[in-house]
């Protein structure tokens, strides 16, 4: 190819890149910062474990295979005779039980496998991408996703995980802040 032809080619892309490239120049650096506290969160043992890409969750801090085999099921509740609830009360059991026992919240269950949500091993842009694309969130916008983090108990729970596991590296409140901040920022991505 010429040099003409080159130059001539990068003058006709230039403009369609231009919105792309201006995007990442123009994104508040708050906002980037926002995000990357979300992300510490989704990708942390208590939401990725169960945001996995296959159908057999994660359990403890060391995201290994769930025991006994453990598989998603039909709706995220389990398969056939081994749901979620068999095993997972709406609470955590007292600190007297020991380390390690099952976990507790209202309403245990994973994603649906239609939109499983998958925060494990995921770079940050596509995860942020994810989680603005409604096909990924189960049909939730950005506003619907926050409200989901700040009021439902099952994610509420990862602050509270029982004996033996570790809490997300910030708090409740930090994540939601950031997620407002972030949103109301603009939901920009980091670059790839």
């Amino acid at each position: 190819m010429n040099v003409a032809v080159r130059v001539l080619s990068v003058l006709l892309l230039a403009p369609a890149l231009q919105p792309v490239m201006a995007a990442h120049a123009q994104a508040d650096p708050q906002a980037l910062q926002a995000f990357e506290t979300v992300r510490s969160v989704f990708q942390h043992p208590r939401c990725q474990n169960c945001h996995i890409p296959g159908d057999a969750p994660l359990q403890s801090d060391a995201s290994v295979p769930h025991a006994m085999n453990v598989k998603r099921g039909v709706e995220g509740r389990g398969a056939i005779a081994m749901g979620c609830t068999g095993c997972h009360g709406t609470s955590n059991l007292p600190p007297s039980y020991g380390l390690h026992v099952p976990p507790g919240a209202p309403n245990w269950h994973l994603p649906p496998p239609e939109t499983k949500m998958v925060f494990l091993a995921v770079p940050p842009a596509e995860l942020c991408a994810r989680i603005k694309d409604q096909a990924f969130t189960g049909g939730k916008d950005l506003r619907a996703m926050f409200v989901h983090l700040r009021d439902d108990q099952l994610v509420a729970w990862g602050w509270e995980p029982g004996q033996g596991r570790k809490p997300p590296p910030v708090s409740k409140e930090q994540l939601v802040a950031a997620f407002q901040q972030w949103m109301n920022l603009g939901a920009p991505c980091p670059a790839a």
